[in-house]
């Protein structure tokens, strides 16, 4: 109906009220859908916008940043014709009205730029929004800290050297001290934040781990908001990934008792951060993969595998019992003895799981290093070939030396088992073979 090039005018009328409605309506419009924000565009009125903004009351300087923030938040192409009008310098004055709406309202359109890419959050660093957005978070509305927060968390993830300048600014030391700040709403966002600048490297890490957010950052796994509790494992996943050390520092401050409590308090894609730092940690070395099973951590990731109905969960959990059984046979056996091989190879030999989780659940790791043949002794009758060949492998390192198993291994039908195990002359596998029939008299083998 034409309706864009009729309310074009009416953002220059005299009378401020029809200023403002007329922009809140093509705000409005903007914000339904990428199409009528591309029209806002065409039809030349971010320019209009634009040059209005500085010399307006505060009403209209919300309604102008709500018809920015609406078109920028489509597509980054959306956003760059934003940036073009020159916009962007108008809205970081707006980061520094008197009025906590107009700053509110300013912080949202340069969220909405900056979390498309890293050249459009670097356009956001470049027009000194940063600095401002850090004075932001000190406010004491709590509306403009949350979107200050989100607004810093956005240009943060896209690369080291972005959350670079927001460290810089000093952002780390006020975030974190909001850390304890009862609204759940603000704390999803801050710990967002410090996720995104820990998680590019172990310098940015530490500059997090150094302002103190240990033990702090553990009552949030106990947090009743749900979004709380995954930002803020996630933060621990993000410092915990990158070393030993680090991961060490969360386990002396007591936080993968409190992950594991959390990964059993919830469900859903909230346990996927918590079974992910249960994963770095036991990754690094043989020691914090013992303080994951002294924790107790594997019962909650067997039971993952079986209440979660999505794949990229399961294989998460398969990931990180893997994580944790492959140092040494005692790692093995932890993980074994929880009765959840069966369950992995029945994954791993399902065709309707996904790509990721037959990789995940191949029991490789464990298998190699465990010595627990009760919890072997069944796989042999279920698993593939490809698996099957380290499940005999490990056979062959154990019955040779020990005596009871090998009563046992022939009183359970491992033995007759192995007899119908096809394998090339020559192979691995018929060495293993081999191996185990020297361990009997020849008329028991036959």
């Amino acid at each position: 109906s034409g309706v864009m090039s009729l309310l074009r005018p009416l953002l220059l009328d005299v009378v401020p009220t029809i200023q403002q409605t007329a922009a809140l309506a093509l705000g409005r419009l903007a914000n339904y859908n990428d199409d009528l924000a591309e029209a806002v565009v065409k039809g030349d009125i971010l320019p209009q916008l634009v040059c209005s903004l500085s010399e307006q009351n505060r009403f209209y300087k919300k309604a102008a940043a709500f018809v920015l923030r609406a078109v920028g938040k489509h597509s980054p192409q959306l956003a760059q014709a934003i940036v073009q009008c020159g916009a962007l310098e108008m809205l970081v004055i707006c980061l520094e009205d008197f009025d906590p709406g107009v700053k509110e309202a300013a912080c949202w359109a340069i969220g909405y730029i900056a979390r498309h890419n890293s050249e459009l959050s670097q356009a956001v660093v470049d027009a000194g929004a940063v600095p401002l957005l850090v004075l932001c978070i000190q406010e004491p509305e709590i509306a403009l800290k949350r979107i200050a927060a989100s607004t810093l968390s956005d240009i943060s993830k896209h690369s080291p050297e972005l959350a670079q300048t927001v460290v810089d600014a000093g952002a780390i030391a006020h975030l974190a001290q909001m850390i304890l700040n009862p609204d759940a709403k603000l704390k999803r966002q801050v710990l967002s934040a410090l996720s995104q600048i820990a998680k590019h490297s172990v310098d940015l890490a530490e500059l997090v781990v150094e302002a103190e957010i240990f033990p702090v950052v553990l009552t949030c796994l106990k947090d009743s908001d749900e979004y709380v509790k995954k930002n803020g494992a996630t933060l621990i996943r993000e410092i915990a990934k990158h070393t030993p050390e680090l991961s060490q520092l969360i386990v002396n401050a007591g936080g993968v008792a409190a992950v594991i409590d959390c990964i059993g308090s919830c469900r859903g894609t909230v346990r996927l951060p918590g079974i992910m730092v249960l994963g770095y940690v036991a990754a690094h070395s043989e020691n914090l993969s013992m303080a994951v099973i002294v924790s107790k951590g594997i019962p909650p990731l067997c039971a993952c595998l079986i209440e979660e109905h999505e794949d990229h969960i399961k294989a998460a959990a398969a990931w990180a019992l893997g994580q944790v059984g492959r140092h040494t046979p005692e790692h093995a056996r932890a993980v074994a003895v929880a009765n959840v091989l069966p369950t992995l190879l029945a994954m791993y030999m399902d065709t309707r799981s996904s790509e990721d989780l037959q990789m995940k659940a191949t029991l490789k790791n464990i298998l190699q290093k465990c010595t627990y043949l009760p919890a072997l002794e069944p796989l042999l009758h279920d698993a593939p070939p490809n698996i099957v060949k380290h499940i005999v492998g490990q056979f062959s390192k154990v019955l040779p030396h020990d005596s009871k198993a090998r009563r046992l291994f022939v009183t359970t039908g491992g033995l007759k088992k192995v007899q119908e195990i096809k394998a090339e002359s020559g192979s691995l596998l018929q060495e293993y073979i081999n191996t185990i029939n020297n361990c009997y008299p020849e008329e028991i083998v036959r």
